[in-house]
């Protein structure tokens, strides 16, 4: 039977950490390498609870010590989500290239969103012929750009990648959990 140890960086805590996720304009990518960190989550649970996250399913947001955003802002709901993130979570961390520049998602900010939405569901196949764009209040109003997160809120931690490996988020979170200022160790980042 294999022993899951916690990682020798990080001394066990008094109180467990406070720590949220959440994914806004993306592809869910950065949790996907949040949960490559795989038998590190057991040594992570020792040092935090989960408050708001994928993981736990919990939809609203509490007082927390530590805040993980992967995605950009697209929409008006993503912009909400954000702020109340921020007005949540002493600690505030972009995660991945959609939060940190806006990512692939920004690629449609070369384009006018009223044209693209009036090209999509007036003719394309899986959609009814001159169709309208839909308006219903339920879905929430697109942004004109896709915007990084910073451009809205004060980001303490920026972590790159498309996504950051599952090393560099436990080697991130490792330091941080440790009251050390978070340096990933040499090698773990690259762009390829």
């Amino acid at each position: 039977m294999s022993q899951v140890l916690v990682h020798p960086r990080v001394p066990h805590p008094k109180r467990k950490f406070k720590l949220a996720t959440v994914s806004l304009a993306g592809c869910f990518g950065c949790h996907m390498s949040f949960l490559d960190v795989d038998e590190r989550l057991l040594a992570l649970l020792e040092l935090v609870e989960f408050d708001r996250s994928p993981l736990t399913d919990i939809k609203t947001i509490g007082r927390c010590d530590i805040g993980l955003i992967e995605g950009g802002l697209c929409n008006a709901e993503n912009v909400q989500v954000l702020r109340e993130f921020r007005a949540h979570c002493k600690t505030l961390v972009a995660v991945g290239a959609c939060a940190i520049n806006g990512g692939l998602p920004a690629q449609r900010n070369q384009r006018d969103v009223g044209q693209m939405l009036r090209d999509v569901y007036g003719s394309h196949k899986g959609t009814i012929q001159g169709s309208q764009v839909p308006n219903d209040p339920e879905l929430p109003l697109p942004l004109n750009q896709v915007h990084p997160i910073h451009e809205v809120v004060h980001v303490d931690y920026f972590l790159p990648g498309c996504p950051p490996s599952a090393d560099v988020i436990w080697s991130f979170l490792s330091d941080l959990l440790a009251g050390r200022s978070p340096e990933p160790e040499p090698g773990l980042i690259h762009y390829d």
